[in-house]
């Protein structure tokens, strides 16, 4: 039988029982492959593979061996509990060994669980699966997770509930990152979290987000960008007392104004700009650069972007001036710049 994207959500989560097995395909292996791990947990429960209820497979071996996979599915466990039998990489040329399996299947035998990459409609182990009335297959596509389920992963992570801000950010995230990359997440913000009811927020996930960056160079570009002429010098030298090269934090203020001017340009505003980047800005962090996107405005931030490309420009040129005082020139520079507000 054929899955559809919603049932098969629901189908790894409180899978058949009594059903011979299931096909879960897609282009990302990842993805196929996080679907599995939740199939094979609610099926078998945690402990399967140490109980020996869980056969593992390749279709390598498989195509050596074709009568390994009956064999495993036949054979009887020494722990009770329900078996299955893991075959990864599966293809069209073992189409006629799965349904071999099948038609020797019987109740209390181990179900099948098969991955596989891409298959088209005409595939002929889809058509193993999907013509099995005792049989499943899934297609995993590339979307992101819905709000549905992160609020799965986030139960699942014994995390309480998010406030609206912190879904969209969740949300946000998931359209960004990679799915295992987001799972880890999850799971670092169910540690993060532990023993705290409150619901999550967008400075929780902030907190636990990939790619964040150091607190430092942070304060550097949000010094610049609020006026902080004083903080600008000190900041500077412990960033090169931990060896921060003046390219490097020229790239970084290159970063941070470009995602400014964008939120400054944003029909919906400020924060709906930052929202709406790639990867959003997440928590305090986004406030913050909505406030200074506000302060700004589009006019000054493009004027500063033209000075820190100049400022790049000469620092990889064969300029012999010192390039942190280059750097440090053009921040100061920025700070003072005059105009901000206007549009």
């Amino acid at each position: 039988m054929k899955l559809s994207t919603r049932d098969a959500n629901t189908y790894f989560k409180r899978p058949d029982t009594s059903a011979a097995g299931c096909l879960i395909f897609g282009d990302d292996a990842m993805r196929v492959a996080l679907k599995r791990q939740d199939l094979v947990a609610a099926l078998l429960g945690k402990d399967a593979e140490e109980e020996m209820r869980l056969t593992r497979m390749s279709g390598a071996e498989l195509r050596s061996d074709n009568a390994g996979l009956l064999d495993a599915v036949k054979a009887v466990g020494f722990f009770p509990g329900p078996r299955a039998v893991l075959v990864e990489g599966a293809t069209d040329g073992l189409s006629k060994v799965f349904a071999a399996a099948f038609a020797d299947w019987t109740q209390g035998d181990a179900q099948i669980i098969a991955t596989a990459g891409r298959l088209t409609a005409k595939s002929a182990l889809r058509k193993v699966f999907e013509g099995n009335k005792l049989a499943y297959a899934a297609a995993i596509y590339d979307d992101p997770p819905g709000r549905a389920e992160i609020e799965d992963m986030l139960k699942a992570a014994k995390v309480s509930p998010p406030d609206r801000d912190a879904i969209a950010d969740l949300e946000g995230l998931a359209r960004s990152i990679g799915p295992g990359d987001f799972r880890q997440m999850i799971e670092k913000l169910g540690l993060y979290k532990i023993g705290d009811p409150t619901p999550v927020s967008p400075a929780d996930i902030e907190a636990v987000a990939p790619l964040t960056r150091g607190a430092e160079l942070d304060d550097i570009l949000h010094a610049t960008a609020e006026a902080e002429t004083g903080a600008i010098g000190p900041i500077l030298m412990r960033l090169s007392q931990q060896g921060v090269a003046p390219v490097t934090l020229c790239i970084s203020a290159l970063r941070h104004f470009r995602a400014l001017h964008f939120a400054a340009a944003h029909p919906n505003g400020p924060a709906a700009g930052l929202q709406a980047m790639r990867p959003p800005v997440f928590g305090p962090r986004r406030d913050r650069m909505a406030r200074q996107a506000g302060r700004w405005g589009r006019d000054a931030l493009e004027t500063a972007l033209s000075m820190l490309v100049e400022t790049d420009l000469t620092l990889r040129s064969a300029s012999t001036a010192p390039q942190m005082a280059v750097m440090e020139r053009t921040l100061i520079r920025l700070a003072m710049l005059p105009g901000r507000g206007k549009r």
